[in-house]
């Protein structure tokens, strides 16, 4: 009897104990709804302007698809037009002064060049995207390779 007692004694401390933690825990963290529960809704943030300073952003990683440094809110890309191509293209890049598409987008996916753009990369925002000029929705502790290089040779490591 006195063992079963102990157990139930043990069951509730513990449970109490989650309790706590998990309150104290749910406090700490919010999502990017905040304080808002989740039977009510959130007021959305305001919609951030569109950075629209043609300046070419630095790349995070080799791979990385070039941002968009201009508005496109009204630029059509449909089946048959794409406004991109009016600037990006090769033969509209001299006038443009717009820096012509890579030549990745001629390949088809047995990598033999075509004349023109491939269907597999016509729909430019499938991976291309306009910066916002808006505040982080989280912290970022991203470095890119260089960073890390540096921070090697420095003697610092890469934690």
């Amino acid at each position: 009897m006195r063992e079963d007692n102990r157990r139930f004694a043990f069951a509730v401390a513990l449970a109490a104990a989650l309790v706590t933690v998990s309150t104290a825990l749910a406090a700490e963290l919010t999502g990017l709804r905040g304080t808002v529960p989740i039977d009510q809704e959130a007021a959305p943030p305001p919609i951030a302007n569109e950075v629209n300073d043609d300046k070419r952003q630095a790349r995070n990683y080799p791979e990385q698809p070039p941002v968009i440094p201009h508005q496109i809110r009204d630029y059509p890309i449909t089946l048959n037009a794409n406004k991109c191509l009016s600037c990006h293209s090769r033969q509209f890049t001299a006038q443009s002064q717009a820096p012509m598409i890579s030549v990745t987008h001629f390949m088809d996916r047995d990598g033999q060049i075509l004349a023109s753009v491939t269907a597999r990369r016509y729909f430019c925002t499938q991976c291309h995207v306009s910066q916002a000029d808006a505040p982080p929705l989280g912290e970022n502790t991203f470095r890119d390779i260089d960073a890390i290089i540096g921070a090697e040779r420095a003697g610092e490591g890469t934690q």
